[in-house]
């Protein structure tokens, strides 16, 4: 099992009884999980406290308690009536949760695959990815009257989904639609409340989000920053640049962070050997990926699987 790319179906095995859950198939989860209702379904959560890597949107409201989260190796904190929304190719970990927190939590969410939105002619990537990249929190606070709309969205999308309607899939593809423009509108509100950056601010940070949007597509096939700073048409020099000043870490650094997540991912879930993951992540040799992986974590593979 390779978490790094959960489906659908796989979503919906782990799911324990006497969760509300409904589904289409496997394209469409929606769910609630709420104090020991949340507690029952441990087997997800075990998982989540690992990186994974959904290759699908998964859009949740928590409606009470709070957590954190990782998303590309930054950790955000979700607090109660925040919306948060996760695009195709995104790393997720969710921290570890104690009993009592666990208890006190009321979350909604929604699974949808690729091919499912793909079919809808809706680009969720720009309406989400785009904006919530501008932020600095992907967690988004609703209002009260926010709060309330998304809480109606879902009561009907749940009521379709459990009804015997034989066009479930077009009227949940509509109601989706209009959710789009209802939590874009909501994004566009946030990003209006900051306080404007200076041109060449801006242009960095969006240069920096594009550089890690890059990074968390390529990092298997490429390390070195001269194909980043070709995607973005500027010089090496320059990007590295940019990306140190945005976030403290230089991109190489960022990079082999991510080649490291991926090859823990591999380590710890795959029977692959350790020379099939070296030819994996695109390294010449397992001796090369070996010496790569001690230097970043001070072990050597084999070391690293059999302590896991």
């Amino acid at each position: 099992m390779e978490p790094q790319n959960i489906s659908i179906s796989k979503i919906l095995q782990l799911t324990s009884e006497g969760v509300d859950i409904s589904a289409l198939g496997d394209d469409f989860i929606l769910g609630e999980a709420q104090g020991t209702s949340a507690l029952s379904d441990n087997r997800i959560l075990e998982i989540l406290h690992y990186p994974i890597r959904f290759d699908g949107y998964i859009l949740f409201f928590l409606k009470k308690g709070h957590f954190h989260i990782d998303f590309n190796l930054k950790t955000f904190e979700v607090h109660e009536g925040s919306l948060l929304v996760t695009v195709p190719g995104n790393i997720i970990r969710v921290g570890q949760l104690a009993e009592d927190r666990l208890a006190g939590i009321e979350l909604v969410y929604v699974v949808l695959s690729k091919q499912f939105i793909s079919g809808l002619q809706l680009d969720f990537n720009k309406v989400f990815q785009d904006s919530v990249q501008m932020l600095e929190n992907p967690c988004i606070a609703l209002n009260e009257e926010q709060l309330a709309l998304a809480e109606s969205y879902f009561l009907l999308a749940r009521q379709v989904v459990q009804s015997s309607l034989s066009n479930k899939r077009d009227i949940i593809g509509g109601l989706l639609s209009s959710l789009s423009y209802m939590t874009e509108d909501i994004w566009t509100g946030k990003l209006e409340e900051r306080q404007p950056l200076a041109d060449s601010s801006a242009r960095a940070a969006l240069t920096y989000d594009r550089f890690m949007k890059l990074v968390t597509e390529y990092h298997n096939q490429e390390r070195g920053m001269q194909f980043y700073a070709d995607k973005l048409c500027l010089t090496p020099k320059y990007l590295s640049k940019i990306v140190k000043e945005a976030s403290g870490r230089s991109g190489p650094e960022w990079i082999d962070a991510f080649v490291i997540l991926e090859a823990k991912n591999l380590l710890r879930y795959s029977d692959e050997s350790i020379k099939e993951i070296a030819y994996k992540l695109n390294f010449p040799s397992a001796s090369v990926f070996n010496k790569f992986f001690k230097a970043n974590t001070g072990i050597v593979p084999s070391d690293y699987r059999r302590r896991e």
